[in-house]
């Protein structure tokens, strides 16, 4: 690549000049598990049936009153409550960065428990907000102490609270994550339960939202058509009091949700049944999966409440070219926090797939 015209590079923020982008691993003939994808497609008569309907979009204008059906149909399908409004994203990436956008107030904050989802940070890097990050214990457990004192130090504007978590797959204790939720409201800040791997999880915190509504007034649930099975359509969405989310959605670009998005996710949310057979099926190989690799004795194996397993190797360079020589890609989280030393991050695929990783995690060791 040549090097950029240094009047031209003198434009752009040095903070981003520093930055890394984002980057995704070439996986052409490979066996892909290194995202949290859902591995199944839709059954070829769905596919067929897609096709035709979004064959009878009008392209050539822009997206109608249909998104309001969306926002409808995913309200219906969470159970969202009473006196709630929904948000639309291009995946739960966009709606971080608008929510950064509109909490841009002198002297905002973010603060999350790490290692956790990257963006987070950056979306409050990329809008001039202080992150504020609290290490989880070694064996990925909130800190309840840590982040009180981290709340009441800092006063974050933002907290986000994964659940389940990603990358280490595990759903953190109620009772603390309610002590951090009560304390950030008494100090006058929002909490983001993002449920990204809702569909593979035990519980949901939208239950709790219900159960006691005044305790949850400044808190907002954020989950993803991603892990659902939608990772190519970018769809997420947002829930929260009406007021608070009216407030959020001013910062949103217009049409910011194409026809060709907000239709693949209705016709989805109408075979919401294939879906949550797809997700169960998950859940089964996932169980397999673990039995299986807390087999082995090099490794150390996490319990999931998502569709991925986190597991540390004794060298996790040599075991990630390892899979990747023999055509299996998973992920190598190793270098992404001091917690996370040695650690690789495996997607739950399909039986075939899981058995190919399996084989390869062995001759990888």
């Amino acid at each position: 690549m040549t090097a950029l015209d240094p009047r031209l590079q003198s434009l752009i923020r040095q903070d981003v000049r520093d930055m890394s982008a984002y980057t995704v691993q070439a996986s052409a003939g490979m066996v892909k598990l290194d995202a949290m994808e859902n591995p199944y497609g839709l059954p070829p008569s769905l596919k067929t049936a897609l096709g035709e309907r979004l064959a009878k979009l009008e392209l050539n204008r822009y997206p109608d009153s249909r998104v309001e059906d969306l926002r409808a149909a995913l309200a219906a399908y969470a159970g969202m409550p009473q006196g709630y409004a929904l948000m639309l994203g291009n995946g739960s990436d966009e709606l971080i960065s608008l929510l950064a956008m509109a909490c841009d107030v002198p002297g905002a904050s973010v603060l999350a428990p790490v290692p956790g989802f990257v963006m987070y940070a950056v979306s409050a890097q990329l809008q001039g907000l202080a992150f504020h990050s609290v290490p989880l214990t070694p064996e990925f457990e909130l800190d309840v102490t840590a982040m009180l004192d981290a709340v009441a130090r800092h006063k974050p504007t933002i907290t986000y609270m994964a659940y389940p978590n990603n990358p280490t797959a595990n759903l953190w204790n109620d009772i603390a994550i309610e002590k951090i939720i009560a304390a950030v409201g008494e100090q006058g800040g929002l909490v983001v339960m993002d449920e990204a791997y809702q569909p593979f999880a035990a519980r949901s915190w939208i239950g709790r939202i219900r159960a006691n509504p005044s305790a949850h007034r400044h808190v907002l649930l954020m989950r993803t058509m991603s892990k659902f099975g939608l990772a190519g359509v970018r769809l997420g969405y947002l829930m929260g009091p009406a007021s608070l989310i009216a407030e959020v959605d001013k910062v949103r670009p217009p049409y910011n949700v194409s026809v060709l998005n907000y239709e693949c996710a209705l016709f989805a949310l109408e075979h919401t049944d294939v879906f949550a057979s797809q997700a169960s099926e998950i859940k089964t190989q996932r169980a397999m999966l673990l039995e299986a690799l807390k087999s082995f004795p090099e490794l150390k194996v996490w319990d999931s409440e998502a569709n991925m397993i986190l597991i540390r190797v004794p060298d996790a360079a040599k075991t990630f070219e390892g899979m990747k020589a023999r055509k299996v890609l998973v992920k190598n989280v190793s270098k992404l926090h001091p917690l996370l030393a040695s650690c690789l991050r495996l997607t739950v695929g399909t039986p075939h797939e899981n058995r190919l990783m399996l084989n390869a995690l062995k001759e990888s060791l």
